[in-house]
């Protein structure tokens, strides 16, 4: 745990702030803040920590944290665990997200951890016992207590450690550049404003949608996300998944039919909230249908499927053997578009496409034969050619004819 800490909160303090870590080749980051009844992310506290155990937590509410743009942008590499609704949060609040980046929880399913948190990290790795007393703290309450200050800088102050261990194991293990390649990839996913056209694609229910409904579907969902955003909402506050996909399925043409459809409720069946529901169904009528994107298959046809699960059952093995999360090595849903030719899918491309990527195209195409190695484990070898067969009789009925 770090002595002390400073606590930013005048514009002089952060330019000095920026000045000391800007130079530096690695930095910590993190950051507190809440969203339980907002569309963006609220952010509350910044932690940083750089070289010879400093750690420093800017407060947002005190100080404009657009100038750390200079320390985003700059040459370090960010250290972070668990970063994707960080980095989220530092988009909004600099415009921009770290250069570089390697985070620690990422990094640790590459060596036997499995999405760790960071309190377990710390004690594995570097031996120390993180705070957890202020983890549900109101982080946008002011003052800023003793208590609630000490933890945050714990969250900052030992991963510079933690990333040192953990890039020691990877590199003697060769697998340092995946956990890098997989940094990279996170790092550089739009951070910004979700697309409003997309968001209907994000819904469980869209999949079974067809023809027309999907036009609806999507255009009734980019009004709610932009009211959303407008209102500074979480979109469900402004209409349930339920709502979109019975307006998409049975269309209403007035406010008294919005107010007859499941999910619905009052204020949405008047005034200019059901006019814009209208609007939208209509505009959702006119679009063409090839304008509108399918939704991603997580499924493969019929035929495919027993591949799907015998190329899980190697996946998890392989998983066991190297220990690595199964999950960064593919998920179904990864398996699934692979098999469907998606070329975004994960194993496409990268570190995933050179382990993984043949060895499951030539299981699927009848080369290799997945067996139980006769120690309770499971083995990918070539395959023999030499078929089994059951000695049974086929029944041979034709159900058209009475017997």
């Amino acid at each position: 745990m770090p002595a002390s800490h400073r606590l930013i909160t005048d514009r002089r303090a952060l330019d000095d702030l920026i000045a000391e870590i800007a130079g530096a080749d690695e930095y910590t980051v993190d950051t507190e803040f809440h969203r339980e009844r907002s569309y963006f992310p609220k952010v509350a506290l910044v932690q940083l920590g750089w070289p010879g155990g400093n750690v420093a937590l800017v407060d947002p509410l005190a100080v404009d944290l657009a100038p750390l743009v200079t320390v985003l942008e700059g040459p370090g590499t960010a250290i972070m665990h668990a970063g994707n609704q960080d980095l989220e949060v530092l988009h909004r609040a600099c415009g921009t997200v770290p250069s570089r980046l390697f985070d620690t929880q990422l990094a640790a399913g590459f060596v036997g951890f499995s999405t760790p948190s960071l309190a377990l990290l710390a004690e594995r790795v570097a031996g120390v016992h993180l705070p957890k007393a202020s983890r549900l703290t109101d982080w946008l309450q002011r003052p800023l207590g003793e208590e609630q200050q000490r933890y945050a800088a714990a969250d900052v102050a030992h991963l510079a450690d933690i990333a040192a261990a953990l890039r020691r194991v990877l590199a003697e293990t060769e697998r340092l550049a995946w956990a890098e390649e997989e940094c990279e990839d996170l790092r550089a996913r739009d951070w910004g404003p979700p697309d409003p056209d997309a968001a209907w694609l994000r819904m469980k229910e869209a999949r079974q949608l067809r023809g027309k409904a999907r036009g609806i579907a999507r255009a009734v969902a980019a009004w709610r996300e932009r009211r959303a955003a407008e209102l500074d909402v979480p979109a469900r506050h402004v209409l349930p998944d339920l709502a979109i996909v019975g307006i998409a399925m049975n269309p209403p043409t007035s406010a008294a039919g919005i107010a007859a459809l499941r999910g619905v409720d009052a204020r949405h069946a008047r005034g200019n909230v059901a006019a814009a529901i209208l609007a939208a169904v209509e505009e959702g009528k006119a679009a063409p249908p090839e304008s509108i994107p399918a939704p991603r298959r997580d499924e493969v046809e019929r035929d495919k499927r027993p591949a799907v699960a015998l190329a899980s059952a190697w996946l998890s093995q392989l998983a066991r053997e190297l220990k690595i999360d199964t999950t960064l090595l593919a998920t179904r849903s990864d398996l699934s578009s692979f098999l469907n030719g998606d070329p975004d899918s994960r194993l496409a491309h990268g570190w995933r496409h050179r382990l993984l990527g043949d060895p499951i195209r030539r299981l699927v195409a009848g080369d290799f034969a997945l067996a139980f190695d006769g120690r309770g484990g499971l083995t990918l070898e070539e395959r023999s050619g030499r078929p089994v067969t059951v000695d049974l009789p086929v029944p041979e009925v034709d159900w058209a004819t009475p017997a």
